[in-house]
């Protein structure tokens, strides 16, 4: 058979492609799982199909060699040993093959059948927070640059007081086979801050570069730098190192090791997939939120070292434990105070300023129980900051040193409807301030209490593009971290609940 055309999908398996009408062999091919085909695919002018490949893991006792009589003479249990080859992504070597593959692929030499095809979504949304409403739109487009390179732009515009004002743009380029670089720049508008007497404006610009180094199969290092500087009303800026280490220990366990920084106080965000890229979309910042130090914003200066151990139980299955070690320095926490003195309701709102460090273990669990049912949980405990009482009367003594302990649940289900409902419940007993999450890079929603988030798959009316309804209820029951004490009560004024509607249509 000629190969067509080729395109990589989305992480639930979805891709879009352009080809005229025909009937077609669809090859699937993924990375530690056999090739699985399709043949006699109809496809008409527009056409949305589910075809329903089974892949299997390679080493599951279903491949060639693995079927033969003498599978275990020494000869092939030697020749196994040396090309042993892990199950995760990224980490697939170049071994030489000494069985026929059940597919013979013809890849020709011309460009244009085999170029990828860009790809685009826009999404137009409705928000309605404790801070106001606002609508907007996002955009995201990535343009192939050749067989190596691609271009992302994405863009956030939108219409109200808190509505998203942000610019990004990131390139990735594969140098060889063991190298991938990655270079990032974006722009903010954060809105108008108080500085005593006056107001300003204030922006934040961001750059990024990162190199994925290969060193040999089942090893990858990654190393770059992160910059970020305000723009107008401050000048802060913030520059640090990012380093990553990846070591496959064998088939189904993995380390990990990073240290990561974080500058970027934004706590709400929905990640779009696009082919071979994610683009993040943030809400605005809680300009509120800010440290002002002699009459200037100061820039949230946070970090993680983090270091721990992924494995894989079973096909359905996997584990993950890590240790963390968290350094914060001029991070505004916003904060509301009601003292049980004060006459009818008055309250006082005030920025309270973070530094200190934090230490925990983490614990996450995930289990697909079905082929359309995944469940998991965590767990996290340590050494951190909180809320102190001292803080009601005195805003300057408002963080104490303390243990925490949070965790949550989650379940994922997607139906033949087109449907797909995740739940996360968080719980953090304690007035525990995380500057940064503990499950940081594990989940989509880190609000506080029941989180839903649900996307239906809409008709096309036979155009070529994919669209699909999205609503997003964050925090549901309005779940509102802090304490009371002998004087009156403290309250953290972010993560309050918050709902948005939209539609995204990818094309």
């Amino acid at each position: 058979s000629k190969l067509l055309r080729q395109v990589r999908s989305a992480a639930d398996g979805r891709f879009l492609l352009r080809i005229l009408p025909g009937t077609y062999t669809v090859l699937a091919v993924a990375q530690g799982y056999n090739p699985q085909t399709v043949s006699e695919i109809e496809v008409a002018r527009a056409t949305q199909l589910n075809y329903g490949f089974k892949l299997e893991k390679a080493g599951s006792g279903n491949t060639l060699p693995e079927n033969r009589l003498d599978r275990n003479n020494p000869k092939w249990v030697r020749r196994a040993a040396s090309i042993s080859r892990s199950i995760y992504q990224n980490t697939e070597g170049t071994v030489a093959s000494e069985t026929e593959p059940e597919v013979v692929v013809d890849t020709p030499t011309d460009e244009e059948t085999t170029a990828r095809p860009g790809q685009s979504v826009v999404e137009t949304f409705y928000a309605s927070t404790n801070r106001g409403s606002y609508a907007g739109v996002n955009y995201a487009t990535l343009l192939p640059l050749g067989s190596d390179a691609s271009l992302m732009i994405a863009a956030q515009a939108g219409i109200g007081r808190n509505a998203p004002q942000r610019f990004e743009t990131q390139l990735k380029f594969d140098l060889n086979d063991d190298h991938k670089l990655r270079l990032r720049a974006s722009a903010a508008n954060l809105g108008s801050i108080n500085l005593g007497n006056s107001e300003g404006r204030l922006g934040q610009v961001s750059f990024q570069a990162l190199d994925e180094w290969r060193v040999r199969e089942g090893v990858i290092l990654v190393y770059g730098v992160d910059y970020s500087r305000f723009i107008g009303a401050g000048d802060d800026f913030s520059i640090s190192p990012r380093l990553g280490f990846q070591y496959d220990i064998d088939p189904k366990t993995r380390f990990r090791a990073s240290y990561t920084s974080q500058a970027d106080p934004r706590t709400w965000s929905r990640e779009i997939e696009l082919e071979d890229a994610e683009v993040i979309f943030r809400e605005p910042v809680a300009i509120d939120d800010f440290v002002v130090e002699n009459g200037r914003p100061v820039m949230n200066k946070s970090s993680r070292f983090e270091f721990g151990i992924e494995r894989v139980l079973d096909n359905r299955s996997t584990i993950e434990a890590n240790a963390f070690f968290d350094a914060t320095v001029g991070r505004g926490v916003g904060i509301t105070s009601l003292p049980f003195d004060s006459a009818g309701e008055q309250f006082s709102e005030f920025v309270g300023n973070q530094q200190g460090g934090s230490t925990g273990l983490r614990v996450v669990y995930t289990r697909r129980l079905s082929g359309r049912i995944t469940a998991g949980g965590g767990y996290s405990f340590g050494t951190g900051q909180q809320l102190s009482a001292n803080g009601i009367s005195d805003p300057a003594d408002l963080f104490k040193s303390g243990v925490f302990h949070t965790l949550y649940g989650q379940i994922e289900a997607d139906f033949n409807t087109g449907t797909n409902v995740k739940t996360i419940f968080r719980l953090s007993p304690r007035a525990t301030i995380f500057a940064i999450d503990p499950f940081q890079g594990r989940l989509a929603i880190y609000d506080p209490g029941l989180s839903v988030l649900v996307t239906q798959h809409l008709p096309t009316l036979g155009l070529p593009f994919q669209a699909e309804a999205v609503v997003d209820a964050r925090n549901v029951f309005d779940f509102q971290n802090g304490l009371f004490g002998e004087d009156g009560s403290l309250r953290v004024n972010s993560h309050r609940r918050a709902l948005r509607g939209g539609i995204l249509v990818r094309f």
